[in-house]
């Protein structure tokens, strides 16, 4: 098992525009210091805000060795908590998603607020100081209706993403949405397999014939290019949304660790449908047009989304072992649109269902080959998988930094 100095020696000696050499798939050494120097300090994306709508609702996530309990209180915040009780340390949540008006441990009846103040420990003697165990914090921001957390002591900076995101997402109601459906699978490949996987469409036209009715593979469509370029006909997309006050413009953070852009789909293609029209007639945006296409964003490590005219889908990636990742996707509809009346389920998923189980077939390909010792690093296609250069880059340049001691960042 490889241990921090091994990770750096190898990412200063890899080669540029090329896979990772294979300890990086499969090592578990590299997974842990994956986890405690990517994924216990950036900013995670966590759930929708209006999965959890009311007072005492909550949502369980657990990232590594760390459970968070992300509950709504009764002032309407969103705050986030370590799910471990400051008794003896048993899970205060045991279900996955559920209301309470407290958060009550089920060992030995710890009350608390949803706020995480401790209200109510039984007998345990005049000098014991309540107000000294209550929950701990865990770093917790909502923006344009989606939660974040960060698990590290100081967070990283957010409000450059903050801005953007309400920005790009003003169009998108995502507060007054509902979950209609969502999916969990486990992909048996390293949660990098599932990213470099997702960040170019090069296997598109060979594995996702559903997908490829609507949306474009050309990665000038969606500025998966070296210079951030993109075709003339996104760029009169783009000024089409942009006169309706919806910002489209590819736009990347310094660090590449974010990005926004909105992309036309094939054609006349208004979602991601078997026929190309929309899946929802109560839409959860408020374009006057229905053809919008479909705004894109990517937040490493944990979420790329697809926001349309019609509807939202939002995924989250989180890694359960070194070669074990969980795919986690939700579509999101207007909170008012019925189920039967102003859309069909099957027609709604159906798209993204036959996407994820192909991804998820392909990555297990990818994984086993891999793990052969034939593997070696291959060079990406700079036409088709620049993205995937992009994303290794970012990988590599964050591990280094957290390795060797990065700046100073501000903390929120």
């Amino acid at each position: 098992m490889l241990r921090e100095p091994d990770v750096l020696s190898m990412l200063m000696r890899r080669k540029p525009a090329h896979s990772l050499a294979q300890p990086f798939y499969t090592d578990a050494g590299v997974f842990q210091v994956d986890m405690e120097q990517i994924w216990h300090r950036e900013w995670l994306f966590a759930i929708p805000a209006c999965e959890i709508p009311k007072a005492g609702s909550y949502v369980v996530y657990d990232v590594g060795a760390y459970s968070v309990v992300i509950v709504r209180g009764t002032d309407g915040q969103i705050r986030a908590f370590h799910n471990t009780c400051r008794h003896r340390g048993s899970v205060l949540c045991k279900t996955r998603k559920g209301t309470n008006p407290k958060l009550v441990c089920p060992y030995h009846q710890w009350t608390y607020e949803l706020d995480g103040k401790l209200l109510w420990a039984r007998d345990m003697g005049p000098e014991f100081d309540a107000s000294k165990h209550g929950l701990k914090k865990v770093h917790c921001r909502t923006v344009a209706g989606l939660v974040y957390i960060c698990l590290a002591d100081r967070a990283p900076a957010f409000e450059d993403f903050a801005e953007a995101a309400a920005r790009y997402l003003a169009p998108h109601d995502l507060e007054n949405s509902k979950v209609a459906f969502e999916s969990t699978i486990i992909e048996h490949g390293n949660w990098k397999l599932v990213w470099e996987n997702n960040r170019e469409c090069y296997h598109c036209a060979g594995n996702h014939p559903s997908l490829c009715r609507t949306f474009p593979e050309d990665p000038r469509f969606i500025g998966a290019t070296e210079d951030g370029g993109v075709s003339d006909i996104t760029v009169k997309h783009e000024a089409r949304c942009e006169a309706v006050g919806a910002p489209s413009a590819f736009l990347v953070s310094e660090r590449g660790h974010w990005r926004f852009v909105r992309t036309p789909l094939l054609g006349a293609g208004e979602s991601y449908t078997m026929d190309g029209k929309v899946a929802v007639t109560k839409p959860n945006s408020n374009f006057p047009f229905r053809d919008a296409g479909s705004l894109l964003k990517y937040n490493y490590p944990t979420t790329w989304n697809h926001f349309l005219s019609d509807h939202s889908i939002v995924f989250r990636v989180t890694p359960i072992s070194p070669m074990e990742t969980e795919v986690s996707t939700k579509w999101l509809v207007h909170k008012d649109a019925v189920e039967g009346k102003d859309y069909d389920l099957k027609r709604l998923t159906e798209v993204w269902m036959a996407t994820n189980s192909e991804d998820r077939e392909v990555v297990e390909n990818n994984q086993r080959g891999i793990l052969s010792p034939a593997y070696e690093p291959g060079p990406y296609s700079a036409i088709h998988e620049f993205a995937l250069i992009q994303f290794t880059d970012w990988y590599a340049s964050s591990l280094i930094n957290a390795i060797t001691g990065p700046a100073a960042v501000a903390a929120e």
